[in-house]
Formats: C-alpha cells, structure tokens, sequence
C-alpha cells in the first residue's frame, strides 16, 4: 500500500509505535479485520465485535505473517510490532482518510434515503466505459465499511465510487472527511433510520453534512424533483447541478415508458445534447439513477453517448430488484433493504408481471416513532394496486395487512407473525405463472424465502 509504512500508520491513527526501529519505514502489503484473510505484510486490526473479540486472535496472525497489529490494550513485551491506540474503529478512520490523501485518486461520495447502492451501480457502470473503477462492494458503507473499501484502493484505480450510509447525525461528516469527494451526489431524502434523525428534516441535516466537504473545485449533484434537496442553493461556494424531469434542470428526461420488468425507456438531455435510453432494470427511480450517473459522467469529461452505453450494460444485484426466472415463476429478489419508499416502488412494479401477482412484504426498520402509521401507509397502498394476493411477515407487518384488507376487503391477505411460520409455507402459496416479489428490511432474513422458491442459495 501505497507509503503506508508502520511510522506513518501510527502517526496518522495517533498511535504510540512498540517494536524494532528498523521496521518503521516498511510498508505494509494490507489491511484486514479479518483473522482469516490475512496475508503476509499486513496490518491486522481486532475489532471488539458483540461475539468477538480481535485481540483474542492477534497471536495467531502475527503467526501467519502479519507484518503489525493495533492493540487497544498494552502487549508488553511482544516478539513482533504493534501500534497501541485508544480506538481500533477511530484508529480505521484515521488511517483510511491518511490513505486517501496519498493516493490523489478522484472521488464520488453517494448518499441518500432510497436507491444510494443502485445509484452508485449506475455511476461505476458509467465511469468504467473510461476508466479503472473500484466502488462499495456489498454493504460496505458505514464507519467500518468505507475504510475497508478504501484499503482495497492500489494506485492504478482512477477513480473511486463510495457509497455512504449513516443513520444519526455527525456520521456523514466522519464519513466524508475520510472520503472528501471531489463529487458529491445525494440520491433523495426520505423516510429513513428516523429512530435518531426523527423527521425527514433530521434525515436531510445528516445526509447534508456530506457538503460541507466536496473539494473547493468539486461539483454537488442532487435531485431537484426531492423538494427538500432542490432547497440547497449552494455550499461553500458551489452551485448545485440538478438532475430530474424538469427540463429547466442542467441533466433531465422525458419520454419515460416503462417496458414492464424488462425496464424502462427515456430520453436523457443534457449539456445540448439527446440521447434515447433503454434502462435493462425497471422502476421510475431507475431514471433518476441514470440521471445521477449522467451527470457524474459529464463532470468527468464523458460524453452522453458514452454514458448510456454504460447505463445500458447494468446488471441486477441480488437482493435489489433481482429478477429470476425458475420453473414458470418469475421472482423479485428485493428483499436486501426496505423503507415505506421503496416498498411502494416495488409495488408498483409488481403489477407488470405477468400472471398472478404475488407480494411477500416483511418488516421495516428504524422508522422510529412513526413505524406503525409508516406501515400502515404502505398496506393501503398495496390495497390499491393491482395484485391478487399479499403475504405479510413480521409484528410491524401486522399493521400493513390490517390496512390492506380495509382498502380492498377483496384483495387476499395473510399475515404471519414470524418468518418461521410462513417459511414451510411459501411453495404452497405461490405456483407457476405467478410473479413474486419478495420484500423486506435485511434483518428480516427474506434471502430465505427467495432460496426457498428458486433453490438458489443467496
């Protein structure tokens, strides 16, 4: 890694260095977490988790040729190096952000209530038609995640997408003062982690906090139909590019016509320029990501055609939309994340499948004092689609069924109150010819049920 010798990574994590002199100015060859996937030269840091401890595994590393460890406790006399902080979790933060400094590789920062993962998938898929890519691979988007991403960087990346998740206030700013993205896009603000934040005003003072450190000479990219977003003016001297259906915006569509699950069609305008766009992953937020990644792709010097050449080669991830075709049933793997959103979304999604539709809805979370009204908001909008039956899981989700059945007295309506229950049950309830979407918040463990109809392994 790149200058990241051992005197370095105990400067930058304020650390205090014991072990041989003669060691300080060798670079380190990783970073890990992980006592599994260590390799020789590497840094070992032992996160306390809740059922681990990675102290309890530093001899057994530094055995295998780890080069170094931090240690939140005193070693003492010790045959190999290590650097004792206060905070292994603050030490990953100082370390990724020195690490970033020295790497000079351009930065999108992504954030947002709804469709941050997605629209960080279009921006990548964007940018790799010009250069070499390295973005947030799975959830890696939190205080321990976006290091971790970070380190995975080597100087022949050109440019790096980092997603960046928060669910309380001062989070986004330890995130980006790590990243201080010369681009900064915020997808929405909605209905998100409201146990801390309390209202979508908390959910955009937080997710806001990403501006205050966009490089001076940086560009700020936001949707302007979100009408607490297309609020911002500027920040630090910087005017916001917006993004939308509004053609009085810099980069917008018109033309939307969806193509049922296979997608949606639009026509991007931007920079004088027109372009026809066949999105090969359905919804109307689709749009809006191809629009974010449009006006990344312009803020890098690509042309349109070019960029939705990159929009047009997106793939599905598991878990987000994920379309999958087994034995004459069609299934909707949405089950990676869930808010009152994107739960409406999907729905509305579900109606152009072919066949009986089928939607299999579990619990939200983090909707703090609201979860409750929130859940019943979306069951009487799943009363008002068209959809010929609904499978509810989880004690919030009793709420969203009673509320579909008021709506549509004649729409079919189970509810179960754990996933347990309802698990031996999914094959009995679903058959060919039928679309099934398969949707809940992740602690919820649907990948089960998606397992249990298609015998794919998550």
């Amino acid at each position: 890694m790149k200058h990241m010798t051992l005197q370095r990574i105990a400067e930058a994590c304020r650390g205090v260095y014991h072990g041989p002199e003669e060691l300080l100015e060798k670079e380190i060859s990783s970073i890990t977490i992980d006592s599994r996937e260590v390799e020789k030269g590497a840094l070992f840091v032992p996160i306390v988790g809740v059922h681990a401890d990675g102290h309890s595994f530093i001899e057994q590393v530094m055995e295998k040729g780890a080069m170094v460890t931090l240690s939140e406790r005193e070693l003492g006399s010790r045959p190999y190096p290590y650097i004792r902080v206060m905070s292994c979790l603050r030490a990953v933060r100082y370390i990724a952000e020195a690490y970033l400094k020295e790497l000079k590789i351009p930065v999108v920062g992504v954030t947002g209530s709804v469709g941050k993962t997605s629209t960080k998938e279009v921006i990548a898929a964007v940018l790799a038609r010009k250069f070499r890519v390295l973005k947030t691979q799975g959830n890696h988007n939190n205080e321990l995640g976006l290091p971790l991403t970070v380190f995975s960087l080597r100087e022949e990346d050109e440019i790096a997408v980092l997603e960046m998740g928060i669910s309380n206030f001062g989070e986004m700013t330890r995130l980006a003062r790590i990243a201080r993205p010369d681009v900064g896009v915020i997808t929405n603000i909605g209905w998100c982690h409201l146990e801390n934040l309390k209202s979508r005003e908390g959910v955009f003072q937080a997710k806001t906090e990403l501006l205050e450190w966009i490089k001076p000479e940086g560009r700020i990219i936001l949707n302007g139909d979100d009408d607490m977003l297309c609020r911002v003016e500027e920040c630090r001297g910087l005017k916001p590019v917006f993004f939308g259906l509004n053609p009085d915006f810099p980069v917008w569509a018109d033309h939307v016509e969806g193509m049922g699950l296979k997608g949606i069609r639009c026509r991007i305008h931007a920079g004088g320029q027109e372009q026809d766009l066949a999105i090969p992953l359905p919804g109307l937020h689709m749009v809006y990501n191809a629009l974010a990644g449009t006006a990344v792709g312009l803020a890098f010097g690509m042309d349109l055609a070019e960029i939705c050449r990159g929009i047009e080669g997106l793939q599905a991830m598991g878990g987000r939309f994920h379309i999958l075709e087994c034995g004459g049933m069609t299934v909707v793997d949405d089950c990676y994340n869930a808010s009152p959103v994107s739960m409406k979304a999907s729905l509305e999604m579900l109606q152009d499948g072919s066949g009986r539709r089928v939607a299999i809805l579990g619990d939200m979370g983090e909707l703090g004092d609201d979860e409750v009204e929130l859940h019943e908001e979306v069951g009487r909008f799943a009363g008002r689609q068209k959809i010929e039956a609904l499978y509810t899981v989880g004690p919030l989700c009793r709420y969203l069924a009673e509320a579909a059945r008021k709506e549509n007295p004649g729409l079919l309506v189970e509810h179960y109150a754990a996933l347990k229950d309802f698990l031996p049950l999914v094959s009995r309830k679903t058959g060919r010819g039928d679309t099934v979407l398969v949707k809940a918040s992740h602690f919820m463990e649907f990948g089960q049920i998606v397992e249990r109809l298609t015998g794919k392994k998550e």
